[in-house]
């Protein structure tokens, strides 16, 4: 059986001592196949870079707040990885045969990235974790028609266990009603691909708190304005 992915985990775990010890994981991956492939940096879980082969790039994937980092010749040294990594897969496949390849099937999950409010441009997330290997296909659909626009897919993220995890955004105006799927197609739940709905459900402001805080003030007025008046009357008495 033809091995469709191979890959390379470059792991070093260091410790920081000040009045404790912290340890932090630093980690490297690249891995290929007939279709696709993978190079990137991490650390502590969280990608720091990757190369993008389609637009013949390098990602520096770190939020806008953390401090620059530079990876100069990082794309570069990725493309020849790639190839060192076709020579070595061709050369296992041959040599090991597996027969037996191991199938993990992912488990899906569908959410909004942002409070949803009518109109109001969001984006639906798609999170594919637990599968192995390489590769899964994610598609979208609206109201049962295929969305092609404004999606996009992460890259492949290897968890501690061996399996894999990945995201598929779309973006989207939130319209009361719209139902949106993502649809997960792996090796091992050919023919059963496993698919998320959500329906837009945009949650109006309740109006009770404003009824009973207007009904508490009028009231409230009625009751000073008697009190004021039995007063004056009282007074006018004596």
């Amino acid at each position: 059986m033809k091995m469709e992915i191979y890959g390379v985990l470059l792991m070093l775990s260091f410790i920081v001592s000040t009045e404790t010890q912290v340890e932090h994981r630093d980690a490297g991956f690249f891995g290929c196949s007939d279709t696709e492939k993978e190079f990137l940096f991490g650390f502590d879980g969280e990608e720091l870079f990757h190369s993008d082969f389609i637009r013949r790039e390098g990602v520096v994937t770190l939020p806008d707040f953390a401090d620059s980092v530079g990876f100069a010749g990082f794309y570069e040294n990725s493309v020849a990885q790639m190839e060192v990594c076709k020579n070595n897969l061709d050369v296992d496949i041959k040599v090991y045969k597996p027969s037996v390849e191991q199938l993990d099937p992912p488990d899906t999950s569908l959410y909004s990235k942002d409070v949803v409010v009518q109109d109001v441009a969001n984006t639906l997330i798609c999170h594919v974790t637990g599968f192995f290997p390489p590769p899964v296909n994610v598609s979208w659909t609206k109201n049962n028609q295929i969305v092609t626009e404004g999606v996009s897919l992460s890259q492949y993220r290897r968890k501690n266990d061996g399996t894999f995890n990945i995201f598929s955004t779309l973006k989207f105006t939130p319209k009361e009603g719209d139902i949106y799927s993502c649809t997960v197609y792996h090796k091992s739940i050919q023919g059963r691909p496993k698919t998320k709905t959500w329906e837009v459900d945009v949650a109006l402001p309740s109006v009770g708190p404003a009824v009973f805080c207007g009904v508490g003030l009028t009231l409230g007025l009625l009751g000073v304005a008697a009190g004021t008046f039995f007063l004056i009357k009282g007074n006018n008495c004596n």
